[in-house]
């Protein structure tokens, strides 16, 4: 096991006897001072080797990494020759990340990879949200058109690639146990609300992926990380926290939130991962608690943490949100 120890501007590993349970964050949601809510929220940090570096609660605890998987599913378009094939940009590769607000030149771009695959919209099997009119809306939308263009590239069924058992999700399974070095059978499926399969893992299996992701040691992942830094926009939106927190810290971080209380956050050059889990899976607690910790590893400076605080912390007039405890340098 080891410990980070600041040296510079910048945290090192220090090698330490094995121990990967401290006590966990909270989260409490004050009004006018007085407690209203608590939430309870663990995270880690791992380096891209997967070891343990710090942690708050159990870096064991398992949760669903939801649309935190994103980066890694992308990795069927980036090692196929899918963005060749169809001749795909940056802004292509990043909303084939993203988590979506249906904005106009969010779906147009969804729409441009389906059009260049020679792929009709109807194609796709997210959801149409509700009040809208197409799927293309839908938030998962871009990840749905990077599988279909693979699919087409190697003339893969389209009507059935959700399927966990689909060459598609069978390819995205493999890079993902590969680079958790665990074998593709021992991982635990379910299905994401967009359909496609998500998987049941560690916090610290989160927080080494975001570690590898951040490493610079992977041309394919490292065009993913350019993409979703030079165009943060496309992964989230204006005022969304993975939108502002890379715009923040322009070729530092590369952040992607997932549903019910994730967030995995990678510290770029460095191979460090961060995984965050509100274990009621409240959105707000979870953008605190990554403001707070990213502090307190420098990762992020006084004047981006403020900017982010105004905006994730302070809820209103009368509400806030405190966050109590600190990682552990174990």
């Amino acid at each position: 096991m080891t410990k980070l120890i600041k040296k510079g501007d910048k945290y090192k590993p220090m090698t330490m006897g094995k121990r990967t349970q401290a006590t966990a964050l909270e989260v409490r949601l004050l009004r006018e001072g007085i407690i209203e809510s608590r939430h309870i929220v663990q995270a880690v940090v791992c380096d891209e080797r997967g070891r343990v570096l710090t942690v708050a609660g159990n870096s064991e605890t398992a949760a669903f990494i939801r649309s935190a998987l994103k980066p890694f599913q992308a990795l069927a378009v980036t090692t196929t020759g899918t963005l060749e094939r169809y001749d795909l940009s940056d802004r292509d590769l990043a909303i084939i990340t993203s988590s979506h607000k249906g904005r106009i030149d969010q779906v147009r771009q969804v729409f441009n990879i389906l059009w260049r695959a020679d792929l009709d919209p109807t194609i796709l099997q997210c959801p149409t949200p509700e009040d809208k009119q197409s799927p293309l809306e839908y938030n998962c939308s871009g990840k749905h058109a990077g599988m279909l263009a693979v699919c087409q590239q190697r003339h893969w069924p389209l009507n059935n690639y959700l399927d966990r058992k689909h060459p598609v999700q069978q390819l995205i399974l493999g890079k993902v146990a590969e680079l958790l070095r665990m074998p593709a059978a021992e991982f635990i499926s379910a299905h994401d609300d967009c359909g496609a399969p998500t998987y049941l893992m560690q916090l610290g299996h989160m927080a080494s992926l975001y570690a590898l992701l951040a490493s610079s040691t992977n041309l394919d992942m490292e065009r993913i990380v350019r993409a979703m830094t030079h165009h943060p926009a496309m992964v989230a939106g204006d005022g969304e926290f993975d939108t502002e927190l890379m715009r923040l810290t322009p070729g530092e971080l590369v952040s992607k939130t997932g549903a019910e209380g994730v967030q995995c956050i990678g510290r770029l050059g460095e191979g460090l991962g961060l995984a965050i889990k509100v274990m009621d899976g409240a959105k707000r607690a979870k953008y605190a608690v990554a403001i707070h910790l990213l502090q307190q590893m420098g990762w992020i400076s006084p004047s981006a943490a403020e900017s982010l605080c105004e905006k994730f912390v302070t809820l209103g007039k009368y509400k806030r949100l405190e966050v109590i405890g600190e990682l552990s340098f174990l």
